[in-house]
């Protein structure tokens, strides 16, 4: 079965449990030299930047649910693409499919997107500092010398 990184909406567990009752979460993983955004459609996506770090879940994927994955991702209209990437996880990096967005553009996020792309995250117990940084779109105020967050691993 494919490892699948997710990074926005697809972090919730009880979306995940009914859209893709055959997989399982494997954990929490770090996504390097990227960074998280809602683009001009309104949803997340991740776009290349060599100092970011993107966190999210992995998923263990069994392949009878990557249809259903791909409809909700609305692969079919070109909402999104999926690419390989490696990703870090507390054992070492593995490749995992993630879902990019079609636009890299900056835009606001749907009614509710955020929030629920929050809550899932919060769930997952990923840092204080990434939080203010999916809701703000920005790095949160630290000390000089301080780091952002430190992935829980």
């Amino acid at each position: 079965m494919p490892l699948y990184f997710a990074y926005g909406s697809n972090m919730d567990r009880a979306a995940m449990r009914q859209r893709c009752p055959a997989s399982r979460p494997v954990g929490v993983a770090k996504l390097p030299r990227h960074r998280f955004l809602i683009n001009a459609d309104g949803y997340a996506t991740v776009a290349r930047d060599p100092r970011g770090t993107v966190l999210g879940v992995v998923w263990d994927l069994a392949l009878s649910d990557v249809t259903a994955l791909d409809r909700y991702e609305s692969i079919g209209t070109g909402l999104y693409t999926k690419i390989n990437q490696p990703v870090v996880l507390p054992g070492g990096a593995k490749r995992a499919l993630i879902y990019v967005g079609r636009s890299a553009r900056p835009g606001k996020p749907r009614p509710g997107y955020l929030e629920g792309v929050l809550a899932a995250a919060r769930d997952w117990g990923l840092p204080d500092g990434y939080l203010y940084e999916l809701e703000h779109g920005e790095p949160a105020p630290r000390k000089p010398g301080t780091p952002l967050f430190k992935a829980p691993m």
